[in-house]
């Protein structure tokens, strides 16, 4: 399944998405089995340790201290890296990333890379831009290739297939890797993945990555994964060419000390990545000859802008907070129709791509602040939720300008807050409510409004005018 960028408009409304996702009961079940699964670990790991609080507010102070000086970091990382022999290369959007990538690639002869898991990448598109200049590109992280193989999205930041069971991954290996006999155990299940991928980490000469963190004042950059696939990648082609956020970047080496506790605990549920990469560079006879750093900005610097909504690039990608959503549980992350699904997708990817293209996703929540309490950099999710759901209705208001007939909601509430600002309207509204309600009420509660308002009580009941004012009340109380 090929799909754009991320600053384009999603193909279908959350609401829409999430109604087809909830009616899949195998989906819900391997949802909800899988999130239970990982956040009981992330809750054991994390009751370990007595200054996790402090971790959290020292991981949140220096993402905040280093966003305010982003520029100073950046060219301090840019000139780090070249330095120690690394080439950097700045990217305002997903095309020009894109150019910079297929161009390197083809000027080596490459008809192949081979890609450790990157959310950046899947945000650029890249896999599909390297196909239409005829290069393929191979996913060597399983939950990777597993959704390259189905011709699938992510549905997870942390665990890409999350949403399959083995049952299917072993259908979907004997399809497309032309396995005759196999079990869903899982380990037969990697043993194909390592067979396949194999002959692809000797003979590609090009790999492609994301990054987790970069540290401006050493150039090194860093990637943590589970399997070993990215390390890999990471020593045997002779050219590397890593993509990262203009957020990921970290000041000093001892900021480590404190993510590296942060980000195992909050994923994965462990005390420690099985495996993390740190490189610094090229080494003479010692892994990747060529190294390129692709800066990527894609809507980043609009997001730094808004003083509230840049605690969406606090983001460390720890998914504790997909894990914990009981919306994200049960309708997964393909209703989100982004690459960052859950809360934090739903905060992030209408920065990114606009409210006018994701709007619907800051009401993929119950803004019951779960993810605010498992969010290892304390990224305030539920109050910038509610900060996009305001731009949502000034953009919608921005469009009914010259035509007030085109948007009822927005209507409804201009004429609540006539009736609010005047008592005698409001008084006067008080005994209408009281007459109409009598037709509407059940059991004490009205069930059921007309015409459009009742998709408001399609859910949900509403408590009856009362009978009296509080002014009427305190009288009869005198």
């Amino acid at each position: 399944m090929s799909h754009e960028p991320i600053p384009t408009r999603p193909a279908i409304r959350f609401e829409d998405a999430a109604r087809v996702a909830l009616a899949d009961t195998q989906l819900r079940r391997n949802m909800g089995k899988a999130t239970q699964t990982i956040r009981g670990k992330r809750a054991a790991v994390v009751n370990e340790l007595p200054d996790w609080e402090a971790l959290r507010e020292a991981g949140r102070a220096t993402k905040e201290q280093t966003l305010e000086n982003l520029e100073f970091y950046l060219t301090q990382l840019e000139a780090s890296v070249q330095r120690a022999g690394g080439h950097v290369h700045w990217a305002r959007d997903a095309a020009e990333a894109n150019q910079i990538i297929t161009g390197i690639v083809a000027g080596h002869g490459a008809r192949e890379v081979v890609k450790i898991k990157s959310l950046t990448t899947d945000e650029i598109a890249l896999n599909e831009a390297l196909a239409a200049a005829g290069i393929e590109a191979t996913e060597t992280d399983l939950a990777e290739l597993i959704i390259q193989l189905a011709g699938e999205r992510s549905s997870h930041i942390l665990v890409p297939a999350i949403h399959k069971n083995r049952s299917e991954i072993r259908d979907l290996f004997m399809s497309k890797l032309g396995v005759k006999s196999l079990s869903d155990e899982p380990s037969a299940l990697a043993a194909v993945a390592r067979t396949h991928l194999r002959k692809k980490f000797l003979e590609t000469k090009v790999a492609v990555s994301g990054a987790n963190f970069a540290v401006a004042d050493t150039g090194t950059v860093c990637i943590v994964e589970s399997e070993g696939n990215g390390r890999m990648c990471l020593t045997l082609p002779p050219v590397l060419i890593s993509v990262m956020g203009i957020e990921k970047i970290v000041p000093h080496w001892d900021d480590f000390e404190v993510f590296l506790q942060l980000l195992p605990r909050s994923s994965t549920g462990e005390r420690m990545n099985p495996y993390t990469s740190f490189w610094t560079g090229v080494t003479k006879g010692d892994g990747p000859q060529e190294f390129h750093l692709i800066l990527l900005d894609n809507g980043r610097t609009r997001v730094l802008a808004d003083p509230i909504g840049r605690q969406a690039l606090f983001c460390i990608r720890c998914s504790a907070c997909l894990n914990i959503c009981p919306v994200y549980e049960r309708t997964g992350g393909h209703a989100y129709h982004s690459v960052y699904p859950g809360p934090i997708g739903a905060i992030l990817t209408p920065q990114l791509a606009g409210v006018e293209n994701a709007g619907s996703l800051p009401y993929a929540s119950t803004l019951c602040g779960a993810c605010y309490e498992v969010c290892p950099v304390k990224i305030n999710i539920p109050e910038v939720l509610i900060h996009l759901r305001g731009e949502v209705v000034r953009h919608k208001q921005d469009l009914e300008e010259g035509s007030p007939w085109s948007n009822p909601e927005s209507l409804g509430m201009k004429f609540l807050a006539g009736v609010f600002a005047d008592r005698g309207r409001y008084e006067r509204s008080q005994k209408l409510g009281r007459f109409g309600q009598r037709f509407l009420m059940r059991g004490g509660y009205i069930e059921h409004l007309p015409g459009q308002l009742g998709g408001w009580t399609a859910m949900r009941d509403i408590y009856p005018v009362a009978p009296q004012t509080f002014r009427e009340w305190w009288k009869t109380r005198s």
